[in-house]
């Protein structure tokens, strides 16, 4: 490609002018702020609000990064599912320290979440199998994620068949499919700020108090 057709990234910026983030607006534990924050950008109907960008690395680490769905959160965690022969999956069993980006750019904001992730349990997970469309069931047998193919067609004709199979019946869990749990110990909040002068605030976990401790960080 020539320089003349690539963007001019050195030139591409933008300020940011929303309402910044005050000490005055953070909650005791995290999961409030990050629950109101959520529910705003639920609000302003953001593609995929849910969507966070996970961080693994492997044996070698390297580190890896993909885009998961929350789909559950509490004080014990934030959860997402995943083939269980992914490469995320791999790279969680040979060291389950990540991290989890919440890119809310549409708001200015940023959340990270820093930890380990643990499985779920096979009823957890089957229950939230049988939650799920039954075409997104089908769709979890038929994907080897992260292996090779040969085609889209070959990957299309292995859904239908499968469809057609279980057009009368219930779909089962696969042997090979399940979740993990976030159990963090940091959470950052990130919102832009004018001039670049962003306003960054970190929870971290005391584990002798029981609480979480609040510093602000420099942008």
């Amino acid at each position: 490609m020539t320089d003349n057709k690539r963007a001019d990234t050195e030139n591409l910026r933008r300020e940011y002018l929303r309402d910044g983030l005050r000490r005055s607006d953070l909650t005791s534990n995290p999961l409030d702020l990050f629950a109101k924050w959520l529910g705003q950008a639920c609000e302003a109907q953001l593609t995929d609000p849910t969507a966070m960008c996970l961080a693994t690395s492997d044996i070698n680490n390297q580190p890896f990064q993909r885009i998961v769905l929350l789909k559950h959160f509490d004080d014990n965690g934030l959860v997402f599912y995943t083939n269980l022969e992914s490469h995320k999956a791999q790279h969680l069993r040979e060291n389950p320290k990540v991290s989890l980006l919440f890119p809310w750019h549409m708001l200015d904001r940023q959340v990270i979440f820093v930890g380990e992730a643990e499985r779920l349990s096979t009823r957890q997970v089957l229950r939230y199998f049988a939650s799920r469309p039954k075409e997104s069931q089908i769709a979890a047998w038929v994907s080897q994620q992260s292996t090779r193919i040969a085609s889209r067609t070959l990957l299309e004709s292995q859904f239908f068949e499968l469809k057609k199979k279980f057009q009368h019946g219930e779909v089962p869990l696969p042997d090979f499919w399940g979740g993990f749990r976030v159990r963090f110990a940091s959470v950052e909040f990130w919102k832009g700020g004018e001039h670049r002068l962003h306003d960054r605030f970190i929870y971290q976990r005391d584990s002798e108090r029981e609480e979480w401790k609040m510093d602000r960080l420099a942008p």
